[in-house]
């Protein structure tokens, strides 16, 4: 039995032992063992690993965790099995062509892989914060936006660079030339390229921000969305109005989101058979009337012309307040308030209107004439 299980063994080692285009049959089942085992261990990694991850993840207030788990949950296993080629070609005993060609495979599967997973992990990190940011601090969600995109040309700029670099190419001298070329790509994209630094000129200089009701051309919304090329505005009437970077950045804007006061000018018209002593006695009422609305702050009324239809009485004052709805109310209460202060005081308001008198002392005389008699 000894000698028979002896023969058994020699003859499986001579097994392994023997070559197979250039390499033991031994090394090529380590081989194929690796390239089995990665896409097992992505499953395992996946099925169990992962699971425990995102439930410990989501017990923390903490993000960079979350992006943690995101960014091992993009690896995908085509690229791992690429990147898995590198260790087989440096182990095994292969034409130079072909271990040449998956060890480029291999490099690029690499930085590929690693930079959607970089990429995922900034992603997840950006987006938690700007969601955050919507709701206590709109501006810095802006700036949150464009950083997502900054951020993610660098780190393929530069992994690309790097690609380049581990290949063997020389990554000065391809600078040089994208340098002639991207002159010429610059020229074809200026459009393009002008609504994309606009967007980051609205973003460092921040004249408006994500939730701001702004009026641009006699156009008006609450701003929804700052994209590299195009602003979106939500209008009162629900519409969504789309603008383009460059022209915002040349237009005249007004942005409400700052407004902590308005400044009301109104003109009353009164008609002219007001006596004096009324019109002396108009700037109080109409000062008592304003200043018993609340978020009121007085500043003038005076008798100011005489216009072709009316007296006219101009009134300044503000409103303390930037809501739209309380200034509504407040001046509709205003106008109630002087309608019904004048017609106690027998004061009438004027429209316009135009009398043709005619007057001569005595009547013309008419005349018939025959045309015989001419």
């Amino acid at each position: 039995m000894r000698v028979e299980n002896l023969v058994h063994h020699l003859s499986w080692n001579s097994v392994l032992d023997m070559e197979f285009a250039g390499n033991a049959v031994s090394d090529w089942l380590v081989a194929l063992a690796w390239l089995l085992a990665v896409p097992i261990l992505q499953h395992l990694l996946r099925a169990y690993v992962l699971t425990w991850l995102r439930v410990w993840a989501g017990r923390t207030k903490v993000h960079w965790d979350q992006g943690l788990v995101e960014a091992m949950g993009s690896l995908r296993t085509s690229l791992l099995l690429l990147v898995a080629l590198y260790p087989v070609v440096d182990d095994l005993d292969l034409p130079h062509r072909i271990s040449r060609a998956g060890e480029i495979l291999a490099t690029i599967a690499f930085f590929l892989q690693f930079a959607l997973s970089t990429s995922r992990f900034m992603d997840v990190l950006i987006q938690r914060s700007r969601h955050r940011a919507l709701e206590h601090d709109p501006e810095t969600a802006t700036g949150l936006a464009a950083m997502s995109f900054i951020a993610r040309l660098v780190l393929w700029t530069f992994l690309f660079l790097a690609l380049l670099e581990n290949l063997g190419f020389n990554v000065r001298t391809l600078l040089a030339g994208l340098g002639v070329g991207g002159i010429a790509v610059g020229l074809a994209l200026q459009n393009i390229l002008g609504d994309l630094f606009s967007s980051l000129s609205i973003v460092l200089d921040k004249p408006f921000q994500i939730g701001h009701f702004v009026s641009i051309d006699g156009l008006s919304g609450t701003v929804e969305n700052i994209g590299l090329k195009t602003t979106r505005i939500r209008s009162l009437s629900g519409e969504l109005l789309i603008f383009s970077n460059t022209d915002l950045t040349k237009a005249r804007l007004r942005n409400f989101r700052f407004l902590e006061e308005r400044r009301i000018l109104l003109n009353l018209g009164l008609t002219y058979d007001t006596s004096a002593e009324k019109m002396e006695r108009v700037p109080a009422m109409v000062r008592s009337v304003i200043e018993s609305q609340p978020h009121i702050r007085f500043e003038r009324a005076h008798f100011k012309e005489f216009a072709d239809s009316s007296l006219n009485v101009e009134v300044v004052y503000w409103v303390t307040t930037p809501d739209y709805l309380t200034y509504m109310d407040i001046q509709q209460s205003i106008n109630l308030g002087l309608l019904r202060r004048f017609t106690d005081e027998g004061i009438g308001f004027a429209f316009p209107t135009r009398t043709i008198q005619l007057s001569g002392a005595e009547a013309l005389p008419v005349r018939l004439q025959r045309r015989s008699e001419a």
